[in-house]
């Protein structure tokens, strides 16, 4: 069983924003998420957060992990948002745009053989 460990200083973010029409503003909050990737023996990858027991996907190759865990840690920033409950993730910075454009650095991770 091989364990792939991405630590998101560097490599990984999740980005998410909020909307306010009436102002014509968007915020663009930038957390680190550390994710554990694990290869299944029945084939497939598991991938978790040490920081954030609720967040964790599984998908058939590293990509689809990866894709499905981005998407499980925006749905519970939302859900937590909606509640007013703390996010246990670190937020690295916050960027507010009143603009039609935006530029952000966005990661794209890949497995390579």
């Amino acid at each position: 069983m091989q364990v792939l460990e991405y630590g998101l200083n560097t490599d990984f973010v999740i980005m998410w924003y909020t909307q306010n029409m009436s102002k014509k503003t968007l915020n663009i909050q930038e957390y680190e998420l550390p994710i554990t990737i694990q290869e299944e023996k029945e084939g497939g990858f598991t991938a978790s957060c040490s920081v954030w027991k609720d967040c964790y996907a599984q998908g058939e190759t590293v990509e689809e992990v990866i894709s499905e865990i981005s998407y499980a840690a925006s749905s519970l920033i939302e859900l937590y948002n909606e509640e007013e409950l703390k996010i246990p993730l670190k937020l690295k910075k916050t960027e507010k745009n009143q603009g039609r454009e935006f530029n952000i650095n966005f990661p794209l991770i890949i497995a390579v053989n």
